[in-house]
């Protein structure tokens, strides 16, 4: 009979201790996972502050602007600095919003792996509790009167008081599984409102840009419209024409020389080995303004060249290298923008003008379909758009000769 009650003890022993240990969690919740993910809390509703402080002020900027616009260059180049910067902080947002996708996405994975330890944990504390009630007390003291000897019994309170402690720590773990579930809803709630705030603070920015390319346009446009300053305007425009022309030339004969240098070292330079251009704006082929003589300049009212295929596009959108090349050019003028200049060999250049931002250097090697830069506005330019030319052996040419 003693023997039978003993077994019976270790049986149910065994039971209470295997309906925790079922329960035991994929990943226990402990102190230092709660602290960080009170930080994480603390993180976000810091971000969310940071983008309602961060945001442009576009009636100051307008006010700064006022100062240059007796220099229409000046004017430009500060107006395009500051669009650069406007179009960075959206790359930035943009980049911010994929991120608290992914983290919400984490974060709710989190809580519901949380909230089934919770369940799972409440199923097994009820299961104990109803057969603590059941046995009450006697359970322990069966144990104890059930030893067949005092080493016996010894081992045996031992054994309750690690049953005891179990019981304890399985509360513990309970109470702290629970402050995570609602730590996982409060950081949920939190990463939501930064993505709220990122996507307001993108619109508020687009909104930013939109207005200064406005402004930009008007003092452009307003040049043409004063007949009287007509003629100066066109010598002002033909200077920064000629001075286009003076930058790029310049940038052909620094090239020529270091060809030269290798020629003479024996060093191979790079040839155009003749292939077709990659298209340089992906999914936009709306042309605004052709290679060729245009009738009507939009901003000056004269007949010009135009040296370049202008291919509208939103702002932002990628401009890929043409063909494979060295860059050879990086940089700004109050005429082109942020553009970028690209050697291919044998005498060919391509250009990208009116960028909103750069991606290369000078100096680096580029391949064909490799992205270098995002479509803008700057310089003397009053809408989004890439202006793509091409020159051959010092002349611009048709870049259709190139383009598949």
């Amino acid at each position: 009979m003693k023997h039978w009650k003993r077994t019976v003890c270790i049986l149910l022993s065994a039971f209470i201790v295997f309906t925790f240990t079922e329960s035991e969690p994929a990943h226990a919740v402990t102190n230092e996972s709660i602290r960080q993910k009170e930080a994480e809390i603390a993180e976000a509703k810091n971000e969310v502050k940071n983008l309602k402080s961060n945001l442009t002020d576009i009636e100051e900027l307008k006010k700064e602007l006022e100062k240059s616009k007796s220099d229409l260059a000046a004017y430009v180049t500060q107006l395009d600095g500051e669009l650069s910067g406007i179009q960075a902080k959206i790359e930035q947002y943009n980049t911010l919003i994929t991120e608290k996708e992914q983290q919400i996405e984490e974060t709710t994975e989190e809580l519901n792996e949380a909230i089934r330890q919770q369940e799972d944990q409440y199923e097994a504390m009820k299961k104990r509790i109803k057969f603590m009630y059941e046995k009450g007390d006697t359970f322990y003291l069966e144990t104890i009167f059930a030893s067949s000897s005092l080493s016996d019994m010894v081992n045996k309170a031992d054994y309750i008081e690690a049953l005891s402690k179990y019981d304890k720590d399985k509360l513990d773990e309970y109470v702290q599984i629970k402050e995570m579930v609602q730590l996982c809803k409060e950081e949920l709630e939190a990463e939501k409102e930064v993505l709220d705030e990122a996507k307001l603070a993108v619109e508020a920015e687009e909104a930013n840009v939109s207005s200064l390319l406005h402004e930009k346009e008007r003092q452009l446009t307003s040049v043409s419209s004063d007949i009287a300053g007509k003629e100066a305007a066109i010598k002002e425009y033909e200077a920064m024409i000629a001075q286009q022309n003076e930058e790029i030339a310049a940038l052909e004969k620094a090239v020529a020389e270091e060809k030269a240098r290798l020629e003479a070292e024996n060093a191979q330079a790079r040839i155009y080995n003749g292939g077709m251009f990659a298209w340089p704006c992906p999914g936009y082929t709306r042309i605004s303004d052709d290679y060729g003589m245009r009738p009507i300049h939009p901003i000056y009212g004269i007949e010009k060249m135009h040296n370049g295929v202008d291919m509208a596009a939103p702002a932002g959108t990628a401009i890929l290298a043409a063909y494979d090349g060295d860059v050879v050019a990086a940089a700004y003028s109050s005429s082109m923008g942020n553009y970028i200049m690209i050697d291919h060999g044998s005498g060919l250049y391509t250009i990208y003008m009116h960028c909103s931002a750069l991606y290369v250097s000078k100096g680096q090697v580029v391949t064909k379909g490799q992205k270098i830069a995002a479509v803008g506005s700057t310089g003397n330019s009053t809408g989004n758009h890439l202006h793509f030319s091409v020159r051959l052996n010092g002349n611009y040419v048709s870049p259709w000769n190139y383009l598949k």
